[in-house]
């Protein structure tokens, strides 16, 4: 055991912890029956305090690669192993993640405590839609096997469920074939929240879409953004016979803490400007590495820097279709008054979904990052009820300050999750910072 002081990707908050690995099924049962509550752990990049816990118990030594089946697709492995090891292993050979979020730096285990979503969510899903089954070990050192058709109900409540449910071990899923390692990307310019809204909806039949949005620009520029949709690339449309190319060097490394002045609405509304206004024409077609397409801030080692030690927030929340236009106008407009900087905004267009405890539903999510003060938080709880007024609800992986009436007021099935929860695991040995904060 190492008593140690940890913090997730946003540096807040941080706690000490008993620190714990383990590499075999027995180490885990072992740890589970001394400890009276726990968490487990990938690589830390939830955001808040979802991933911390009197003992923390980290899966990165629990990462082997176990089966795949080519014919279809479907890859089996441990929990430790991290999105970029896939990529390295079966990119070469063909083959993408279904689902990925805008870091490779997480596991797989993380992908599923968090159910994560992508740039494709309106055509693809969730990461959950493409799970078909895990082995988890619960609070007892029972394990158990699960899937949509299989102890469907720990399946889903283990899929967003922030690893409440117990120990995820393996997992099985598929993944998506591909021809290159390029993305044919299209940039849009929008002026202002409607016409960004109204490409998105013209751009339902691209396979990828994400706009990066000045949350500072008010008026007539309300909402200002860059849409960018793109395709995997074919091989008849490359002019080169090498098709893929793996790459997962990092250019650029932040070596120390930013001062807490460096980010300001002075300086934010210089890099909106700048941002913005590279882009010279309306409409720009390019052809690029998935790297910049999908992890533009993995090329930067410890961008979470940047915030300084006081650390940062991520915001996300998602509305309701038919209601975003006027709460997001809302919402833009309070931050844009407020003067607080957030210079990594960016917009998504979920497809379906109603799982027991997921985040996305159709509709629109705006991602914000903020760094941590007392003005900030209380912008964010103002924020909160505009949400909730709208029927949306926030995602539990970036939050670290919502409220437990939040949670239940945004998350229609909280109660049949719970009790899911107390069924496998009636002791409460699985619990964390946050599931302590909201009441779960």
């Amino acid at each position: 055991m190492v008593r140690k002081e940890i913090s997730n990707w946003g540096n807040y908050p941080k706690i000490e912890t008993n620190y714990k690995s383990f590499s075999s099924e027995d180490e885990l049962k072992k740890i589970l029956s001394k400890e009276p509550e726990a968490i487990a752990r990938g690589l830390g990049r939830c955001y808040g305090d979802s991933a911390l816990s009197k003992t923390t118990i980290s899966t990165l030594n629990f990462k082997r690669m176990l089966a795949f089946n080519k014919q279809e697709g479907t890859i089996t492995c441990e929990s430790g192993v991290s999105l970029e090891e896939i990529i390295d292993v079966f990119m070469p050979e063909g083959w993408f993640l279904p689902v990925t979020p805008g870091t490779k730096y997480i596991t797989v285990g993380g992908a599923i405590a968090s159910d994560v979503h992508g740039k494709n969510h309106h055509v693809c899903g969730s990461f959950s839609n493409h799970l078909i089954s895990m082995d988890i070990m619960l609070a007892d050192g029972t394990i158990i096997t699960c899937s949509k058709e299989q102890n469907a109900d720990l399946f889903w409540a283990t899929c967003g469920g922030m690893g409440l449910t117990g120990v995820i071990l393996r997992a099985t899923f598929k993944l998506h074939e591909i021809e290159t390692s390029c993305i044919k990307q299209e940039s849009l310019k929008a002026a202002n929240l409607e016409q960004i809204m109204q490409l998105f909806e013209e751009s339902k039949d691209y396979t990828y879409s994400v706009a990066w949005i000045d949350c500072l620009s008010g008026g007539k520029q309300l909402g200002r953004s860059i849409l960018m949709r793109g395709e995997h690339l074919k091989k008849d449309e490359l002019n080169s016979s090498k098709t893929i190319i793996v790459d997962h060097n990092p250019r650029l490394t932040i070596p120390v803490m930013f001062p807490d002045f460096a980010l300001n609405p002075l300086s934010v509304r210089a890099f909106n400007f700048l941002y913005y206004n590279k882009q010279l024409t309306n409409r720009q077609n390019n052809i690029i590495d998935y790297n910049k397409f999908f992890y533009p801030l993995d090329s930067i080692n410890d961008w979470n820097k940047i915030y300084g030690k006081r650390g940062f927030t991520q915001y996300q929340f998602v509305i309701p279709k038919e209601k975003s236009y006027e709460a997001l106008k809302k919402i833009l407009s309070k931050i844009s008054k407020s003067g607080s900087a957030s210079f990594l905004a960016v917009l998504k267009l979920f497809g379906k979904q109603d799982d027991l405890i997921a985040f996305p539903a159709e509709g629109y999510t705006l991602a914000l990052d903020f760094p941590v003060s007392k003005k900030v938080f209380k912008l964010l709880d103002e924020l909160d009820e505009t949400v909730l007024e709208n029927g949306g609800r926030l995602y539990l992986t970036k939050d670290c300050r919502m409220t437990g009436k939040t949670f239940e007021k945004g998350y229609k099935n909280a109660a049949k999750f719970k009790e899911i929860i107390h069924k496998y695991d009636s002791k409460r040995k699985f619990q964390s910072e946050q599931s302590k904060r909201l009441g779960i």
